[in-house]
């Protein structure tokens, strides 16, 4: 059987390579992506496009894995170019209506969310589909599976493309050329009983390659899920360590930071890969979704 090409589109995000990607894939007049980007990265994005000898506007489809500002802050502006939109049934309300959205994402970021993220427009109503778990998406002679997927939120898809698992966050944050991989874990939706679950699923879907939006194509799925498991089991581990004295938020970030220093540093990873994989996973939100989920599910325990 002949694979169909997908090409990985680098989108530069503040300037570095291999932190957000967008997939591209082709097949007569249909144009799919696998993920927008944020918005202040349609530069690259349609930089990206041009390569191919293409325009946003040949752009026929788009497909999200969750809403989250890194993978999803493009649609809108896309479906106006007249992509059509797919999305889980948890995060289409936002992608219609992204106020509440925008608001708990400034309370974070502040007067960086302009920098970091560009504009966030509402996806338009008549481009908005909502996929539905494991029913299939076909466009063209292409062929989706939407595969429900939560652990890093509640509103996750991975897609399976052929022999190919777009694994969103789920699959884990990974540079090319380095065997390091680490877990995002951003507030609010965090749960590592969910995530487990979803890692087995993965596994049953016996793909031969998987790409993480952050970043990449790779064709060691077992070795990538195996190690996945053991980030995520380690985290959870750690966490339940850093929470005897009951820390409060900041120092559980400085306390996060230095433990995962560490693991890099037993890497071998220079300072720039280092910060590829900080911008590609800001620590300081996985601290914040590891309290929230402790608080949540295991201090009333």
């Amino acid at each position: 059987m002949t694979m169909t090409n997908v090409v990985t589109m680098d989108l530069h995000f503040q300037n570095r390579t291999h932190a957000i990607a967008s997939y591209l894939i082709r097949s007569g007049d249909a144009v799919v992506l696998v993920e927008s980007g944020p918005g202040s990265t349609l530069s690259a994005l349609e930089a990206g496009l041009a390569k191919e000898g293409l325009s946003t506007r040949d752009v026929t489809h788009l497909l999200l894995s969750h809403i989250h500002l890194d993978h999803a802050g493009a649609a809108g502006w896309l479906s106006r170019q007249g992509a059509q939109v797919y999305v889980h049934p948890v995060g289409a309300p936002h992608m219609l209506n992204p106020e509440k959205l925008i608001a708990s994402a400034s309370k974070i970021y502040g007067d960086r969310m302009d920098s970091l993220w560009g504009e966030f427009l509402p996806v338009s109503p008549d481009k908005l589909v909502v996929a539905q778990d494991a029913e299939e998406i076909i466009i063209g002679n292409l062929h989706f599976l939407p595969v429900n997927t939560p652990g890093h939120a509640e509103h996750h898809y991975c897609y399976v493309f052929e022999d190919l698992c777009f694994s969103g966050d789920v699959g884990g944050v990974r540079m090319p050329g380095y065997p390091y991989m680490r877990v995002p874990m951003p507030p609010p939706e965090l749960h590592f009983g969910k995530w487990r679950e979803s890692i087995a699923r993965m596994r049953e879907l016996n793909c031969k390659r998987v790409a993480p939006t952050h970043f990449g194509i790779y064709d060691d799925v077992d070795w990538h899920l195996k190690e996945l498991q053991g980030n995520l089991d380690a985290n959870e581990a750690w966490l339940e360590g850093a929470m005897k004295n009951d820390p409060p938020v900041e120092t559980l970030r400085a306390e996060l930071t230095a433990w995962m220093e560490e693991q890099t540093r037993l890497q071998g990873l220079s300072e720039e890969v280092i910060q590829a994989y900080t911008v590609a996973n800001p620590v300081g939100m996985s601290a914040d979704g590891m309290l929230r989920y402790w608080k949540k599910f295991r201090a009333a325990g």
